[in-house]
């Protein structure tokens, strides 16, 4: 019999040409046969020459809407600053288009719940770029917890170290993410996202309450924290979060006690610790080095891209997590790091359509 024709590759446009367009994602979509992009906008003109050489097949549009009207697509990866996202995301979904975005998704509860009701309407796929499960450490640590090593995982505490903010686009411009009106917030924001889906895949539950404390330790000129300190509380385990920028060393580490042994992650070694001695892995790249880790990117692609074509497998239900924990963590440290329930998690139905 003749072999099936492959489908045709999925069209795609890129929306915004910052840094993690071009260092993150441009490099994971440039080796696909499966998709390409086929146009690009951002609402800075100057980002014309950048596309013209980082994408020359693809066709520039001056906005959003020129781009929506004119080029036919299957899909949007939205690389812009949090607060643009969810008008963004609307206006792909209602034309049609599955969403591949940046996180965080949105900067509220309140924004995710209408976008996540209409991708589900639609069939269409609503996917944030959660690639940290993807860093070599992370997924080895996820196949010795899902394999017993630990036992029963009872507490996880998490460090990220940073002695500044990552810088946001070229070299001159200012930095969304000192720009709460823009980025949401500070360091909770630009790190708490990602720890949030580890800990609920590590621990395998949704958190049922969460305390947090905010303050600003080093970076008083601007006008977000630069360090959070989180705690989380989940049916049977317990979870301590510590993020800085004002910190004198670059680092990434955490520990997940269990009731067999310890798992840690020192940056880009994992440790496993039982009754007998050590084992040790090396699994660089280092999960503190750089900012926009196009290695993590692959996974994501694959998992997006088989969810558009097969209408599952989107990641609603940790985006949700993620931005209903950090907008308690901000509630709490306005009442003085108080408990604050979480609300029960919705079930995501099987399939989009």
């Amino acid at each position: 019999m003749p072999r099936a024709a492959a489908p045709p590759p999925l069209r795609g446009a890129l929306v915004g040409l910052g840094n993690v367009a071009v260092h993150g994602h441009l490099p994971g979509w440039r080796r696909r046969a499966d998709a390409r992009l086929v146009a690009v906008t951002d609402t800075r003109p100057a980002c014309r020459a950048a596309a013209r050489r980082e994408l020359p097949d693809a066709a520039w549009h001056d906005s959003l809407p020129a781009l929506l009207d004119h080029a036919p697509l299957d899909f949007v990866d939205l690389c812009t600053p949090p607060s643009s996202h969810a008008p963004i995301i609307r206006a792909a979904l209602e034309r049609g288009l599955a969403v591949l975005c940046e996180k965080p998704l949105v900067p509220a509860p309140a924004d995710l719940a209408p976008l996540a009701e209409l991708a589900r309407a639609k069939g269409l796929t609503l996917h944030t770029v959660h690639n940290w499960h993807h860093a070599p450490i992370v997924r080895r640590a996820a196949e010795l917890l899902e394999a017993g090593a630990v036992g029963r995982v009872g507490h996880v505490a998490w460090q990220t170290l940073r002695q500044r903010p990552a810088p946001a686009g070229a070299g001159g411009e200012a930095n969304w993410r000192l720009d709460p009106a823009i980025g949401g917030g500070g360091v909770l924001t630009d790190h708490g996202w990602h720890v949030f889906y580890l800990l609920r895949r590590w621990i395998g539950a949704d958190p049922v309450a969460v305390s947090a404390r905010l303050e600003t330790r080093r970076h008083r000129q601007h006008p977000v924290e630069d360090t959070a300190t989180v705690s989380l509380r989940f049916p049977d385990a317990t979870a301590d979060v510590f993020l800085t920028w004002a910190a004198d060393e670059r680092l990434n580490r955490a520990e997940i006690r269990g009731s067999a042994g310890t798992l840690r992650l020192e940056d880009d070694t994992l440790v496993l610790a039982r009754t007998g001695g050590e084992q040790r892995w090396p699994c660089p790249p280092a999960l503190s080095g750089g900012s926009h880790h196009p290695d993590r990117f692959d996974p994501v692609l694959d998992q997006f891209l088989a969810a558009v074509r097969a209408g599952t497998g989107d990641n609603l239900a940790e985006a949700t997590l993620c931005v209903t924990i950090e907008a308690l963590a901000r509630q709490s440290s306005r009442e003085g790091g108080a408990w604050l329930p979480l609300p029960p998690p919705v079930p995501s139905p099987p399939s989009l359509r």
